[in-house]
Protein backbone atom coordinates (compact mmCIF):
# COMPACT_ATOMS: atom_id res chain seq x y z
CA UNK A 1 0.00 0.00 0.00
CA UNK A 2 1.31 3.46 -0.94
CA UNK A 3 1.44 6.33 1.50
CA UNK A 4 0.53 9.14 -0.90
CA UNK A 5 1.49 12.03 1.38
CA UNK A 6 5.20 11.32 1.90
CA UNK A 7 5.77 9.31 -1.28
CA UNK A 8 4.44 11.89 -3.70
CA UNK A 9 6.26 14.66 -1.90
CA UNK A 10 9.53 12.75 -2.31
CA UNK A 11 8.87 12.15 -6.00
CA UNK A 12 8.07 15.83 -6.46
CA UNK A 13 11.34 16.86 -4.80
CA UNK A 14 13.30 14.40 -6.97
CA UNK A 15 11.65 15.76 -10.11
CA UNK A 16 12.58 19.30 -9.08
CA UNK A 17 16.23 18.27 -8.56
CA UNK A 18 16.55 16.32 -11.83
CA UNK A 19 17.77 18.01 -14.98
CA UNK A 20 18.46 16.82 -18.52
CA UNK A 21 22.08 16.45 -19.58
CA UNK A 22 22.71 18.74 -22.58
CA UNK A 23 25.07 16.20 -24.17
CA UNK A 24 23.41 12.77 -23.81
CA UNK A 25 19.88 13.86 -22.86
CA UNK A 26 19.55 11.56 -19.80
CA UNK A 27 18.19 12.69 -16.46
CA UNK A 28 20.82 13.52 -13.86
CA UNK A 29 20.78 14.84 -10.31
CA UNK A 30 20.80 18.62 -10.39
CA UNK A 31 23.13 18.69 -7.38
CA UNK A 32 25.88 16.75 -9.19
CA UNK A 33 28.71 18.68 -10.84
CA UNK A 34 28.80 16.40 -13.88
CA UNK A 35 26.70 13.80 -15.71
CA UNK A 36 27.15 10.28 -14.34
CA UNK A 37 26.43 8.85 -17.81
CA UNK A 38 28.72 10.79 -20.16
CA UNK A 39 30.82 12.99 -17.85
CA UNK A 40 29.55 16.33 -19.18
CA UNK A 41 29.68 19.23 -16.72
CA UNK A 42 26.42 20.26 -15.06
CA UNK A 43 24.70 22.78 -17.35
CA UNK A 44 24.16 26.38 -16.40
CA UNK A 45 20.89 28.30 -16.69
CA UNK A 46 21.21 28.90 -20.44
CA UNK A 47 22.06 25.25 -21.10
CA UNK A 48 18.98 24.20 -19.12
CA UNK A 49 16.80 26.38 -21.34
CA UNK A 50 18.34 24.93 -24.51
CA UNK A 51 18.01 21.36 -23.21
CA UNK A 52 14.37 21.89 -22.27
CA UNK A 53 13.49 22.91 -25.83
CA UNK A 54 15.55 20.19 -27.56
CA UNK A 55 13.63 17.56 -29.54
CA UNK A 56 14.97 14.61 -27.54
CA UNK A 57 12.80 11.90 -29.12
CA UNK A 58 12.74 13.38 -32.63
CA UNK A 59 8.94 13.53 -32.71
CA UNK A 60 8.80 17.12 -33.94
CA UNK A 61 11.40 16.35 -36.61
CA UNK A 62 9.42 13.36 -37.89
CA UNK A 63 6.27 15.50 -38.03
CA UNK A 64 8.17 18.16 -40.00
CA UNK A 65 9.34 15.55 -42.53
CA UNK A 66 5.77 14.28 -42.90
CA UNK A 67 4.46 17.85 -43.32
CA UNK A 68 7.00 18.50 -46.11
CA UNK A 69 5.97 15.29 -47.89
CA UNK A 70 2.28 16.17 -47.65
CA UNK A 71 2.89 19.75 -48.82
CA UNK A 72 4.79 18.60 -51.92
CA UNK A 73 2.22 15.92 -52.70
CA UNK A 74 -0.53 18.57 -52.65
CA UNK A 75 1.62 20.91 -54.74
CA UNK A 76 2.21 18.16 -57.31
CA UNK A 77 -1.56 17.68 -57.58
CA UNK A 78 -2.15 21.41 -58.02
CA UNK A 79 0.45 21.59 -60.79
CA UNK A 80 -0.90 18.51 -62.60
CA UNK A 81 -2.95 19.06 -65.71
CA UNK A 82 -4.23 15.50 -65.58
CA UNK A 83 -4.87 14.07 -62.10
CA UNK A 84 -5.19 10.32 -61.81
CA UNK A 85 -8.70 9.06 -60.94
CA UNK A 86 -8.01 5.50 -62.04
CA UNK A 87 -9.97 2.54 -60.70
CA UNK A 88 -6.58 1.18 -59.65
CA UNK A 89 -6.29 2.23 -55.98
CA UNK A 90 -2.52 2.60 -56.31
CA UNK A 91 -3.07 5.26 -58.99
CA UNK A 92 -5.86 7.17 -57.26
CA UNK A 93 -5.18 10.91 -57.04
CA UNK A 94 -1.85 10.56 -58.80
CA UNK A 95 -0.07 13.68 -60.10
CA UNK A 96 1.06 13.65 -63.73
CA UNK A 97 4.64 12.90 -64.71
CA UNK A 98 5.33 16.46 -65.87
CA UNK A 99 4.62 17.97 -62.43
CA UNK A 100 6.71 15.30 -60.72
CA UNK A 101 9.61 15.92 -63.09
CA UNK A 102 9.42 19.67 -62.40
CA UNK A 103 9.33 19.13 -58.63
CA UNK A 104 12.36 16.86 -58.61
CA UNK A 105 11.67 13.26 -59.63
CA UNK A 106 14.97 11.40 -60.00
CA UNK A 107 16.34 8.55 -62.11
CA UNK A 108 18.63 8.21 -65.10
CA UNK A 109 16.76 10.82 -67.16
CA UNK A 110 16.87 13.64 -64.56
CA UNK A 111 20.33 12.77 -63.15
CA UNK A 112 22.32 11.41 -66.11
CA UNK A 113 20.68 13.14 -69.08
CA UNK A 114 19.65 16.45 -67.46
CA UNK A 115 22.35 16.70 -64.80
CA UNK A 116 19.84 17.35 -62.00
CA UNK A 117 21.81 15.71 -59.20
CA UNK A 118 19.79 17.57 -56.57
CA UNK A 119 16.83 15.33 -57.40
CA UNK A 120 18.54 12.56 -55.39
CA UNK A 121 17.21 14.44 -52.34
CA UNK A 122 13.98 15.99 -53.66
CA UNK A 123 12.59 12.67 -54.93
CA UNK A 124 12.19 11.46 -51.34
CA UNK A 125 9.48 14.11 -50.83
CA UNK A 126 7.36 13.23 -53.88
CA UNK A 127 4.68 10.55 -54.25
CA UNK A 128 2.72 9.01 -57.06
CA UNK A 129 -0.69 8.63 -55.45
CA UNK A 130 -2.79 8.89 -52.31
CA UNK A 131 -2.10 5.35 -51.08
CA UNK A 132 1.58 5.76 -51.90
CA UNK A 133 2.03 8.70 -49.55
CA UNK A 134 -0.27 7.25 -46.86
CA UNK A 135 1.69 3.99 -46.65
CA UNK A 136 5.06 5.75 -46.60
CA UNK A 137 4.04 8.33 -44.00
CA UNK A 138 2.47 5.69 -41.74
CA UNK A 139 5.73 3.73 -41.88
CA UNK A 140 7.77 6.88 -41.20
CA UNK A 141 5.53 7.84 -38.27
CA UNK A 142 6.12 4.42 -36.71
CA UNK A 143 9.82 3.95 -37.47
CA UNK A 144 11.18 7.50 -37.30
CA UNK A 145 10.69 8.07 -33.53
CA UNK A 146 12.10 4.61 -32.83
CA UNK A 147 15.29 5.37 -34.76
CA UNK A 148 15.48 8.77 -33.03
CA UNK A 149 15.20 7.08 -29.63
CA UNK A 150 18.09 4.70 -30.34
CA UNK A 151 20.34 6.91 -32.48
CA UNK A 152 19.27 10.48 -31.65
CA UNK A 153 17.33 12.96 -33.85
CA UNK A 154 20.41 14.31 -35.65
CA UNK A 155 21.65 10.86 -36.63
CA UNK A 156 18.13 9.85 -37.60
CA UNK A 157 17.85 12.75 -40.07
CA UNK A 158 21.30 12.02 -41.50
CA UNK A 159 20.28 8.40 -42.07
CA UNK A 160 16.93 9.43 -43.55
CA UNK A 161 18.53 11.88 -46.00
CA UNK A 162 21.67 10.04 -47.08
CA UNK A 163 20.16 6.55 -47.28
CA UNK A 164 17.57 7.99 -49.65
CA UNK A 165 20.42 9.34 -51.79
CA UNK A 166 22.12 5.91 -51.74
CA UNK A 167 18.87 4.20 -52.72
CA UNK A 168 18.32 6.52 -55.66
CA UNK A 169 21.94 6.22 -56.78
CA UNK A 170 21.40 2.46 -56.87
CA UNK A 171 18.30 3.10 -59.00
CA UNK A 172 20.35 5.14 -61.44
CA UNK A 173 22.98 2.43 -61.74
CA UNK A 174 20.16 -0.06 -62.38
CA UNK A 175 18.91 2.11 -65.25
CA UNK A 176 15.56 3.20 -63.78
CA UNK A 177 14.45 6.24 -65.79
CA UNK A 178 12.07 7.91 -63.31
CA UNK A 179 11.44 7.20 -59.64
CA UNK A 180 10.00 8.97 -56.58
CA UNK A 181 8.89 8.29 -53.00
CA UNK A 182 10.06 8.39 -49.40
CA UNK A 183 10.37 4.60 -49.27
CA UNK A 184 14.12 4.59 -50.00
CA UNK A 185 14.69 6.85 -46.97
CA UNK A 186 12.25 4.86 -44.82
CA UNK A 187 14.06 1.68 -45.83
CA UNK A 188 17.24 3.38 -44.67
CA UNK A 189 15.73 3.81 -41.22
CA UNK A 190 14.76 0.12 -41.26
CA UNK A 191 18.31 -0.82 -42.23
CA UNK A 192 19.70 1.27 -39.37
CA UNK A 193 17.37 -0.45 -36.91
CA UNK A 194 18.39 -3.86 -38.23
CA UNK A 195 22.04 -2.97 -37.65
CA UNK A 196 21.20 -1.69 -34.17
CA UNK A 197 19.46 -4.94 -33.21
CA UNK A 198 22.31 -7.12 -34.46
CA UNK A 199 24.99 -4.91 -32.94
CA UNK A 200 23.38 -4.45 -29.53
CA UNK A 201 22.47 -8.07 -28.98
CA UNK A 202 20.73 -9.33 -25.85
CA UNK A 203 17.00 -9.87 -25.53
CA UNK A 204 16.11 -6.37 -26.67
CA UNK A 205 18.49 -6.45 -29.64
CA UNK A 206 17.15 -9.85 -30.69
CA UNK A 207 13.56 -8.56 -30.45
CA UNK A 208 14.44 -5.56 -32.63
CA UNK A 209 16.12 -7.80 -35.20
CA UNK A 210 13.12 -10.14 -35.35
CA UNK A 211 10.63 -7.32 -35.90
CA UNK A 212 12.78 -5.56 -38.47
CA UNK A 213 13.40 -8.88 -40.27
CA UNK A 214 9.63 -9.18 -40.65
CA UNK A 215 9.52 -5.75 -42.29
CA UNK A 216 12.36 -6.69 -44.63
CA UNK A 217 10.64 -9.89 -45.71
CA UNK A 218 7.39 -7.95 -46.29
CA UNK A 219 9.25 -5.40 -48.42
CA UNK A 220 10.77 -8.13 -50.58
CA UNK A 221 7.45 -9.91 -51.07
CA UNK A 222 5.63 -6.64 -51.77
CA UNK A 223 8.24 -5.68 -54.35
CA UNK A 224 7.95 -9.05 -56.10
CA UNK A 225 4.15 -9.02 -56.23
CA UNK A 226 3.33 -5.38 -56.99
CA UNK A 227 4.32 -3.87 -60.36
CA UNK A 228 6.14 -0.56 -60.52
CA UNK A 229 7.94 -0.95 -57.18
CA UNK A 230 11.51 0.37 -57.11
CA UNK A 231 13.24 -2.59 -55.49
CA UNK A 232 16.65 -1.12 -56.27
CA UNK A 233 15.74 1.99 -54.28
CA UNK A 234 14.48 -0.12 -51.38
CA UNK A 235 17.56 -2.33 -51.35
CA UNK A 236 19.96 0.58 -51.70
CA UNK A 237 18.19 2.42 -48.89
CA UNK A 238 18.40 -0.59 -46.56
CA UNK A 239 22.11 -1.12 -47.24
CA UNK A 240 22.81 2.61 -46.94
CA UNK A 241 20.91 2.84 -43.65
CA UNK A 242 22.76 -0.13 -42.15
CA UNK A 243 26.15 1.30 -43.18
CA UNK A 244 25.29 4.75 -41.86
CA UNK A 245 24.07 3.22 -38.60
CA UNK A 246 27.43 1.50 -38.22
CA UNK A 247 29.43 4.62 -39.09
CA UNK A 248 27.42 7.03 -36.93
CA UNK A 249 26.86 4.74 -33.93
CA UNK A 250 23.89 4.75 -31.59
CA UNK A 251 23.17 6.30 -28.20
CA UNK A 252 24.29 3.36 -26.09
CA UNK A 253 27.70 3.59 -27.74
CA UNK A 254 27.93 7.34 -27.30
CA UNK A 255 25.97 10.59 -27.53
CA UNK A 256 25.58 12.56 -30.74
CA UNK A 257 28.75 14.51 -31.45
CA UNK A 258 29.00 18.14 -32.51
CA UNK A 259 30.19 17.00 -35.94
CA UNK A 260 27.09 14.81 -36.34
CA UNK A 261 24.80 17.67 -35.36
CA UNK A 262 26.54 19.89 -37.93
CA UNK A 263 26.15 17.19 -40.59
CA UNK A 264 22.44 16.92 -39.74
CA UNK A 265 22.15 20.70 -40.04
CA UNK A 266 23.83 20.57 -43.46
CA UNK A 267 21.41 17.83 -44.56
CA UNK A 268 18.52 19.97 -43.34
CA UNK A 269 19.76 23.12 -45.10
CA UNK A 270 20.38 21.18 -48.31
CA UNK A 271 16.86 19.72 -48.14
CA UNK A 272 15.23 23.11 -47.53
CA UNK A 273 17.22 24.79 -50.33
CA UNK A 274 16.55 21.98 -52.81
CA UNK A 275 12.82 21.78 -52.06
CA UNK A 276 12.55 25.56 -52.22
CA UNK A 277 14.38 25.57 -55.55
CA UNK A 278 12.16 22.78 -56.91
CA UNK A 279 9.02 24.64 -55.81
CA UNK A 280 10.25 27.88 -57.38
CA UNK A 281 11.08 26.20 -60.71
CA UNK A 282 7.69 24.49 -60.83
CA UNK A 283 5.68 27.62 -60.03
CA UNK A 284 7.76 29.70 -62.47
CA UNK A 285 7.06 27.17 -65.22
CA UNK A 286 3.36 27.06 -64.34
CA UNK A 287 2.86 30.85 -64.38
CA UNK A 288 5.23 31.63 -67.27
Amino acid sequence: MLQWGKSTQGVHLMAQRSISCPRCGRLIDGAQSSCAWCGAKRPGVWSKIVASTRDQDGDALVKAIIAANVAFYLLSLLLSRHRGFSANPLRFLSPDQNSLLLLGATGTVPVVELGRFWTLISASYLHGGLLHIIFNMMALRQIGPWVSAEFGPSRMFIIYTLSGVVGYLASCFAGIAFTIGASASVCGLIGALYFFGKSRGGNYGAAVSREVSGWLISLVLFGLVMPGINNWGHGGGIVGGALLGKLLGYRERGPESTAQRLLALLCMLATVVILGFAGYLSLAYWFR
